[in-house]
């Protein structure tokens, strides 16, 4: 004993000497010792995973803990309890490793990267059990707790960063389910909508309006037709007479149908007879050149009808727009009549001296309709600041002068200036002086107009108006000789209304020019090429074709200017070349865009708003600030073809409670 303590106490005594390198040596000791305890375990779990991917450490368990108790054993007699702790609880949170744990933990990094990992979290705690070690020998157990809690830090980071990574797997897993149910969400609203869209459609398919049925049973009828017609071709006149009778039944029960709910109850059964004989005709006598052939003559007669249906309707339609109506022609005899009664001193207007002042506003308004007349005044007046310093010169013929006369004596307007003459006493206005007068009382004029072949309607319904048989039409062309006094002067035709006051007018710059007026281009047929004969070389030659037109019904004449331009001997000139009508056919406006060709200053649109005689989409709003509306077209005011939407226009001007107007029922 003595011996061996002999020994030991030399030995520690050398240790002594040898200074610091026993600690080193027996830190290197304790690490070689560790690794090779985790290189053995792994490399069990190395081996059986390469032989086999589901083979897992665990059935290996009884070979695995007697190693790690054996390691145990040894780590205990040289280390510590608290340094096999730290080294324990490293190790416990890898789990059993195996091929399924990497599966179900869906783990994308490799198996060398886990191997490095543990091997760096190996090392390290060994380095950390060594420092504790050396701590315990300096009897330094603070700077062991110390350490301890340093590595439960870091495993708790690793713990908080795999949780984070679990959380945004699983708020991708959140969004990716957001994006699956948005989009189910909008599959359902667009089936939704299609499903609306479908609903609105049998609505509308089902609806009392639907014709459907009606379009189904003239079908049968045309196809009856022709059948009844191939039936007597081929001698099969049992089937020809069923098909007739079949056919007079659908007649009788459609009649004026035009919707499926003015049908009767008994139709769909008339139907279902009249397709089964149908049937039985298509199987008998079905030829598919002859039933080409007969819906082509079908189609061509039919064809053919329209035609003449629509050249009748286009003849009634200029007869009714040219026809007096019974209350105007029952107002111009009374007030005719009346007219005459009155003593030739009552018969004279009121001041007179006004008609010549050339400092006053002058109208020109040739008319031989008394209502439509009066309308322009009043509406004049009405919307004039001043109305004294208005001046109004109404032109007719000898047939309507009484009536019109008598209308402005017992209605005179306020405290403007009216006159009112008769064209046919304009002396000076004669066939020698006048060319158109000349070729209005021609033997081929009267032909155009009065032949019994156009009676029925010809190619231009439109140009044999009787209006161009009038030289009330043609006066515009001769006011400088009419009212030679005056400097400038308001033209107006009888089929306009005046809404606001129109004195501004006198007031423009003609620049020059002679016509003040508002152009009409804006569609294509308000240009020269729509109103003239370009094929002629005397029209192409000296005028331009796609040249803006524009509108007479308020234009603004410079008096000076047109004597001095000579605008009658331009007038005069162009209607005697065009007396065979080849230049352009009858009216005022061709010859007038051709008399004042380069001579028309153009005015702002809102001075003059056509169209209220034709078009029914005009924006109320375009009415609503004009100075001027003009009625153009057939479908005149006072006419039972005027549009309802725009007649209040013009009858509000109109005295509805006047003897004459009651008398007549013009106020109905």
């Amino acid at each position: 004993m003595a011996t061996k303590r002999g020994l030991s106490g030399a030995g520690i005594q050398r240790s002594r000497s040898t200074g610091s390198r026993c600690p080193v040596a027996f830190a290197i000791f304790i690490l070689l010792l560790v690794f090779s305890v985790l290189v053995v375990g792994r490399g069990l779990f190395t081996s059986s995973s390469t032989d086999q991917d589901d083979f897992s450490i665990g059935s290996h368990g009884q070979e695995l803990n007697w190693r790690v108790r054996l390691a145990l054993q040894h780590l205990k007699s040289l280390l510590s309890k608290e340094v096999i702790d730290v080294i324990k609880a490293s190790t416990d949170d890898l789990g059993p490793l195996s091929v399924d744990f990497f599966r179900k933990n869906n783990l994308s990094t490799s198996w060398q990267e886990i191997t490095r990992q543990n091997y760096s979290t190996s090392v390290e705690s060994i380095e950390v059990a060594s420092e504790i070690q050396q701590q315990k020998s300096g009897a330094n157990n603070s700077r062991v707790f110390e350490t301890a809690a340093i590595l439960a830090r870091r495993q708790l980071r690793e713990k908080r960063r795999e949780k984070r990574v679990a959380d945004l797997l699983n708020q991708d897993y959140e969004a990716t389910v957001k994006l699956e149910n948005a989009a189910i969400e909008r599959s359902k609203s667009v089936d939704s909508a299609v499903l609306g869209k479908y609903s609105l459609w049998r609505k509308e398919y089902e609806n009392e309006n639907s014709d459907s049925v009606v379009r189904l049973m003239r079908d049968q009828m045309i196809m009856a037709t022709v059948y009844v017609s191939l039936a007597r071709m081929k001698d099969n006149l049992d089937l020809a007479h069923e098909l007739q009778t079949r056919l007079k039944e659908s007649q009788r029960s459609l009649g004026e149908a035009t919707t499926d709910t003015d049908l009767q109850q008994s139709t769909l059964e008339k139907m279902k007879a009249m397709g089964q004989v149908l049937s039985k005709a298509r199987e008998q006598l079905y030829d598919c050149k002859l039933v080409t052939g007969k819906l082509r003559a079908m189609l061509q007669s039919a064809d053919e009808q329209v035609h003449s249906l629509k050249r009748q309707s286009d003849f009634l339609s200029q007869l009714a727009a040219k026809t007096i109506p019974n209350g105007l022609h029952c107002l111009s005899l009374r007030l005719t009549i009346d007219y005459h009664l009155l003593p030739p001193e009552k018969r004279k207007f009121p001041r007179s001296e006004n008609l010549e002042d050339p400092n006053l506003y002058h109208y020109a308004l040739f008319s031989d309709n008394v209502l439509a007349a009066s309308v322009v005044v009043n509406s004049t007046i009405m919307n004039a600041k001043d109305p004294a310093k208005h001046v109004f010169h109404v032109v007719s013929d000898k047939l309507n002068f009484g009536a019109m006369s008598m209308w402005f004596l017992l209605n005179p307007p306020s405290k403007a200036t009216i006159h009112v003459e008769n064209v046919d006493e304009f002396k000076w206005l004669n066939s020698s002086y006048c060319p158109v007068l000349r070729q209005l009382e021609s033997a081929g004029m009267k032909e155009f107009y009065f032949k019994a072949a156009h009676s029925a309607g010809g190619s231009n319904l439109k140009y044999r108006n009787p209006k161009y048989l009038s030289m009330l039409n043609h006066l515009r062309f001769y006011l400088p000789q009419i009212y030679p006094k005056l400097d400038k002067i308001l033209f107006l035709d009888d089929d306009i209304v005046v809404r606001k006051d129109l004195t501004r007018l006198w007031d423009v710059d003609l620049q020059g020019k002679v016509n003040g007026a508002v152009e009409t281009c804006g569609e294509s047929f308000h240009r020269f090429d729509k109103y003239l004969n370009f094929s002629n070389p005397l029209i192409s030659k000296h005028f331009d074709p796609n040249s803006c037109g524009w509108a007479y019904g308020m234009n603004v004449f410079d008096l000076k200017e047109w004597k001095r331009k000579d605008i009658t001997g331009i007038y005069h000139k162009w209607q005697n070349l065009n007396e065979d009508r080849l230049l352009w056919k009858l009216g005022t406006l061709p010859p007038g865009l051709i008399t004042f060709y380069g001579l028309t200053h153009p005015l702002e649109k809102s001075w003059h708003v056509l169209g209220l005689g034709y078009n029914p989409s005009i924006d109320r709003s375009d009415i609503e600030n004009a100075a001027v509306v003009h009625y153009n077209g057939n479908m005149k005011p006072w006419l039972e073809l005027g549009m309802t939407k725009y007649k209040s226009y013009w009858t509000r001007y109109i005295k509805l409670d006047h003897p004459y107007i009651r008398g007549c029922k013009l106020s109905e």
